[in-house]
């Protein structure tokens, strides 16, 4: 087998699903505070593209807890991502990592970010550095840079 799978899933485009109680607020934050735009768009979705993978925000009466990250981009310069959303009026979120039982915190941010310790071997970094913000529906989003 290989390292990703054999199996049609392996094979298979991912795509994220993020749902919105109010579509036009949706569009309007991914706009004004993303800079983002929808290549897409159906009733009830918006359909976004950022480095060839997909993304959908859909019209929803349920909404998720937003008490995780529910997708997440990958960034080279986390300091300068982070300083572009927040000149376009992204609040990030104050987190502090929990440490093993016992232990203090792992990490806290700090300006907005965190350092990670750790990372999949795959990416070979020795660890992460971190970020997170709410969309405009309470969405849990992530930006990371790889710590090599």
């Amino acid at each position: 087998m290989s390292a990703g799978g054999e199996g049609v899933l392996a094979r298979a485009h991912v795509a994220t699903r993020l749902p919105a109680r109010d579509l036009d607020r949706a569009r309007r934050f991914y706009s004004e505070q993303l800079g983002l735009e929808p290549v897409d768009e159906r009733p009830g979705g918006l359909l976004y593209r950022c480095g060839g993978v997909d993304f959908a925000v859909f019209l929803s009466t349920g909404a998720s807890s937003g008490e995780f990250t529910q997708m997440a981009w990958e960034v080279d310069d986390i300091e300068e991502a982070v300083a572009e959303l927040k000149r376009r009026g992204v609040v990030f979120e104050d987190v502090e990592l929990p440490g093993p039982p016992g232990a203090p915190a792992a990490g806290r941010t700090e300006d907005g970010i965190v350092d990670i310790d750790g990372n999949y071997p795959s990416k070979g970094a020795r660890g992460e550095r971190g970020a997170w913000f709410r969309d405009s529906e309470g969405n849990m989003l992530g930006i990371g840079q790889p710590v090599v």
